[in-house]
C-alpha cells in the first residue's frame, strides 16, 4: 500500500472514492472513512442524501488518530445511469432506499435541480425533519429554468453553476460553526459592497453550514490570468518597459488595492476588532522563521534580513502612531493573491473568504491584521512575474534582463496596488506601516519557501530570491 491509498476500513467503496476525488484534502495520507452518518434526506425525487463521513488518519505524525468530517451529497437511483457512469460512488443495499447505484449529486442536474428548488421555496421558519435548513437574502429572483454545470478543476470545495444566473458552493470539509465565507459574503452583500458576488443563500445543519449560493458573475475574467497575459505582454516586447506596453496591468493593480481598501473598511464595521501587539505578532513570526529554518535549511543563508524586519516589527510595540497607522486588527480575506480575485465589466471581485486553509476555523474567525492581505496581494505580483519568466526559454545572457524587467513589472504593480488602497482609505502610508507589510512580506515569504519546498520544490528560487532582496532594499 502506498502512501495515497486508504488504509482497509468498514466503507471500502467510500474510501475508494475519496482517494480520488479532487476536492479531498487527505491525499498523499494514510486514511480510513470510520464513520458514515445520514444527516439528511432532501425531498425530490430523485433521491438525495447528505452523509457526513468520518476520515481517520491512524499514523498522521502531528495527530495520530486525526479526524475530519467531510460532507458528500448523494443521489440514489435503482437503475444504473450511464450518463453518470464518471461521478459513481459504489451500487449497494442501502437499508432505507433499497438496492440503490449512487452518484456524486453535483454532476446530476436532477438532483441540483431540488438543490435549486429547495433556495427558492426557503422559509428560514422551516426546516426539515433532520435539522436541514435553506436560507434566503432578499432581493434576487432565482432562474428555476437553468441548468447546472459542475466546474472542474482543483480545488477544496465542489462549485456548481446554474446556467449564468447564480452558483452554489459545497463546502466539503465542514467544521461546526459559523463559515467565514458565507458570514463576510452575507456582511458585504447586506451592505450593498460591488467587490464580492452578492450571496443569495446558504444551508445549514445543526451547527454545520454546509453550502452557498451566491451570483454567478458572467463577465468575470481571472485576476492571476489577467496578470500573466500582462507580464507574457511585456516579455514580448524586447525593448520596453513595464509603463510603455499595451498590457500594462498598473491601472487594474491601483483599481484592486482600491477595491481590498474598501472591503477591509467595510469589514472593519460588521465584526469584533482588536488591537494588534506589535512585539506578539513578531515573536510569532520570528517562531515560523526559526521552524521553517530547521525544516527547510537552505532557507538559513536568507534569513538575516527576514530577522531584521521582524525585530523592527517589534520595535512598534507602544510606538506613537502617525497619521493614517493603523495598528488595528480585523476580519480580513486570510488567503488573498490574485487568484481570489476576479475582474468583471463592473470592477473587481474578491471570492473565497474562507482564510488559510491550513488554520482551523477557530482562527480563521478571528480579527488579524489586515497588512496580511496586502503582503499576499503583493507576493502574487512577484509569483505572477518568475512564473511567466521561468517558462521563457532564455540563456545566461538574456536571464539578468528577463529578471530586471520582471521585477520592474512587480514594483510597477506593487506600487499601483498600494496607491489604490491609500486613495481608497483617504491617508497616505506612514513610515510605521510601510514596517508592518514589509514584515508581512517577509513572512509570506517564509511560508512559500515551505510550502515550495514539500510540494514544488523547483519553484523554491521565487520566495528564496524575493528574501535575498530584502537584504538589497536595507542596503539601498
Amino acid at each position: 500500500m502506498t502512501d495515497t491509498e486508504p488504509e482497509q476500513g468498514p466503507h471500502p467503496l467510500l474510501d475508494a472514492f475519496l482517494a480520488t476525488a479532487r476536492w479531498f484534502g487527505g491525499k498523499g495520507r494514510r486514511f480510513t472513512v470510520t464513520d458514515v452518518r445520514r444527516a439528511a434526506t432532501l425531498t425530490g425525487p430523485p433521491a438525495i442524501t447528505v452523509e457526513l463521513l468520518t476520515v481517520s488518519y491512524p499514523d498522521a505524525a502531528d495527530s495520530p488518530g486525526a479526524t475530519e468530517l467531510y460532507q458528500l451529497p448523494l443521489v440514489h437511483y435503482p437503475e444504473p445511469q450511464p450518463r453518470l457512469e464518471h461521478a459513481l460512488v459504489g451500487s449497494w443495499d442501502d437499508g432505507e432506499l433499497g438496492e440503490v447505484h449512487t452518484y456524486d449529486a453535483i454532476h446530476d442536474r436532477d438532483a441540483m435541480a431540488v438543490y435549486l428548488r429547495s433556495f427558492a421555496e426557503a422559509d428560514d421558519t422551516a426546516t426539515t425533519d433532520d435539522g436541514l435548513a435553506f436560507h434566503r437574502l432578499p432581493g434576487h429572483e432565482l432562474d428555476l429554468e437553468a441548468r447546472s454545470t459542475p466546474f472542474s478543476g482543483e480545488q477544496s470545495n465542489s462549485s456548481v453553476a446554474f446556467g449564468e444566473d447564480s452558483l452554489l458552493k459545497i463546502f466539503r470539509k465542514v467544521t461546526p460553526g459559523s463559515n467565514p465565507d458565507i458570514e463576510i459574503h452575507r456582511a458585504l452583500t447586506e451592505s450593498g459592497s460591488e467587490h464580492v458576488a452578492a450571496l443569495y443563500g446558504w444551508l445549514d445543519l445543526e451547527e454545520m453550514e454546509l453550502a452557498m449560493l451566491q451570483q454567478f458573475l458572467r463577465t468575470a475574467s481571472d485576476g492571476w490570468g489577467l496578470a500573466l497575459a500582462s507580464v507574457r505582454n511585456l516579455f514580448n516586447e524586447g525593448d520596453l518597459h513595464a509603463d510603455e506596453v499595451g498590457g500594462d496591468f498598473a491601472a487594474e493593480s491601483h483599481r484592486l488595492g482600491a477595491a481590498v481598501a474598501e472591503v477591509h473598511q467595510v469589514l472593519r464595521t460588521h465584526f469584533p476588532t482588536g488591537s494588534l501587539d506589535a512585539a506578539a505578532a513578531a515573536d510569532g513570526m520570528r517562531a515560523r522563521l526559526d521552524a521553517a529554518v530547521a525544516d527547510v535549511p537552505q532557507l538559513a543563508s536568507h534569513a538575516a534580513p527576514a530577522r531584521t524586519l521582524f525585530d523592527s516589527l517589534a520595535e512598534l510595540h507602544g510606538h506613537e502612531q502617525g497619521p493614517g497607522t493603523s495598528l488595528v486588527c480585523q476580519r480580513i480575506h486570510g488567503d488573498l493573491h490574485l487568484g481570489q480575485t476576479l475582474r468583471t465589466s463592473l470592477g473587481w471581485k474578491l471570492v473565497d473568504f474562507e482564510g488559510e486553509p491550513a488554520k482551523p476555523l477557530a482562527e480563521r474567525t478571528l480579527p488579524d491584521s489586515p497588512w496580511r492581505d496586502v503582503a499576499g496581494m503583493l507576493r502574487s505580483f512577484d509569483y505572477a512575474a518568475k512564473s511567466v519568466e521561468r517558462d521563457l526559454p532564455h540563456d545566461p545572457e538574456t536571464t539578468a534582463q528577463l529578471q530586471y524587467r520582471g521585477n520592474e513589472w512587480v514594483t510597477r504593480n506593487r506600487e499601483a496596488f498600494l496607491a489604490g488602497y491609500a486613495e481608497q482609505r483617504g491617508a497616505p502610508w506612514s513610515s510605521e506601516e510601510q514596517r508592518l507589510v514589509a514584515a508581512y512580506v517577509a513572512d509570506k515569504a517564509v511560508y512559500e519557501v515551505v510550502y515550495e519546498a514539500h510540494n514544488r520544490p523547483d519553484w523554491i528560487d521565487i520566495p528564496l530570491a524575493a528574501l535575498a532582496r530584502l537584504a538589497e532594499e536595507e542596503e539601498a
